[in-house]
């Protein structure tokens, strides 16, 4: 009943034409807000499963990693209790040290990391490489698998005809001091592939065999500052993070992916998050043309609302109608949002119209993903405006006494 009242008003001629006006601005403006509140956070979605997949690519699903310290012994029993936690596929043993890179004049410091032979089953940086080849080497001849970064900083051109007599420096912890040449390592590395993730990576990572680091660091073959695990079901993740760290103790900490870079996807989501309140306000404020319209609406339905109460209607019942008027327009505005919002995604994920700038990024492109989630976010958050916009008038025709003379 309170449905077809307020639809009847909705296209019902008034006799102010600037009611049908501010009527059809407020549905407009809650369209835009609602298209605009999934558009930014489909491109959103679309940012953080981009930054998810190269960190995926980059980090392995679980790490293992000393409590306090850097370096950490594991023993063939924790070996042991790690593969049988049911849900673990693969183990990669990693040591990581900050290290200096020279190439005659050419000098970069580097997080230089040492990885066994299953880093490639828990790991898909090899995917990656661009130049040269995946070769990590001996430790008796080491090869050097840099950062495109790396690359250009110190020219460490993987199969280059000119001799690179490039030079890993690491520190000795066994030096007593660290003021004089016996404090660092050094030796010869050759540069063997060339990978690029992002700039964060390619400009700060560069990757040789285990045994040489841990020779170069004076470490045994059971020391490592982490180990890395891959799952079968990255959705488990959290469970068999869970599984480890109860069979591995307090001396160890495990942490999952998300975890690794909490500080990344923690901004990612504030950043989402803050831009979603600050289109919520507009919205709001689109709602001020509901409210508008609505008081109007009241107005020009004075003996309409009389002719009800004569008829037996409560106050209850004439504030239903107007708070379903505004509901309506809302409905019509939200709803249209959506669907204008969906056909522009579409549009976007299909024909990449709207292009990123500079040409340097690993898309041309906005990324674009849209969830059902999202959807449901925005109707329910248009819902409860149309409610707050819709009240103060409902209230107000529902309390006022009306007379069909005057």
């Amino acid at each position: 009943m309170n449905l077809v009242f307020a639809w009847r008003y909705f296209k019902s001629k008034k006799s102010t034409n600037a009611i049908n006006i501010i009527a059809w601005i407020s549905v407009v403006a809650v369209g835009v807000a609602t298209a605009a509140l999934i558009v930014v956070l489909s491109v959103f979605n679309g940012f953080e499963s981009l930054v998810k997949s190269l960190y995926g690519d980059f980090f392995s699903d679980i790490k293992i990693i000393p409590v306090s310290g850097k370096f950490m012994k594991v023993t063939p029993a924790e070996i042991k209790k790690i593969s049988s936690v049911q849900g673990v596929d693969n183990l990669s043993f990693v040591v990581e040290e900050r290290a200096l890179l020279v190439n005659g004049d050419y000098t970069s410091f580097i997080y230089l990391k040492g990885v066994d032979e299953g880093y490639t089953k828990v790991n898909r940086l090899s995917q990656h490489v661009v130049r040269g080849k995946y070769d990590l080497g001996t430790a008796d001849n080491p090869g050097l698998v840099s950062g495109v970064g790396i690359e250009n900083a110190v020219g460490a051109i993987p199969d280059s005809k000119i001799p690179q007599p490039l030079v890993v420096y690491l520190p000795n912890r066994k030096a007593s001091s660290f003021n004089n040449l016996d404090a660092m390592h050094s030796y010869n590395i050759n540069a063997a592939g060339t990978f690029t993730v992002q700039q964060e990576f390619d400009d700060k990572f560069a990757f040789t065999n285990l045994p040489f680091v841990q020779y170069m660091l004076d470490l045994n073959p059971d020391e490592f500052t982490g180990v890395e695990v891959a799952i079968y079901k990255a959705g488990e993740s959290i469970k068999i993070k869970n599984q480890l760290q109860q069979a591995l103790g307090t001396h160890f900490k495990v942490q999952t992916r998300l975890e690794q870079n909490q500080s990344l996807f923690t901004a990612m989501q504030v950043e989402k998050w803050v831009i979603f309140a600050i289109l919520t306000l507009i919205l709001t404020v689109a709602a001020f043309n509901m409210i508008g319209a609505l008081t109007m609406l009241v107005l020009e339905k004075q003996k309409d609302i009389a002719v009800l109460k004569a008829m037996g209607a409560n106050d209850g019942r004439i504030m239903n109608i107007f708070l379903t008027e505004g509901f309506l327009l809302s409905g019509i505005g939200g709803g249209g949002g959506m669907l204008l919002a969906f056909i522009i995604c579409m549009v976007q994920i299909k024909f990449k119209l709207v292009k990123l700038g500079g040409g340097t990024f690993i898309i041309d492109a906005y990324p674009v993903e849209m969830t059902v989630q999202d959807f449901v976010l925005v109707a329910l958050t248009v819902m409860l405006v149309a409610v707050l916009a819709a009240w103060i008038p409902s209230r107000k025709a529902a309390g006022q006494t009306f007379q069909l003379k005057s």
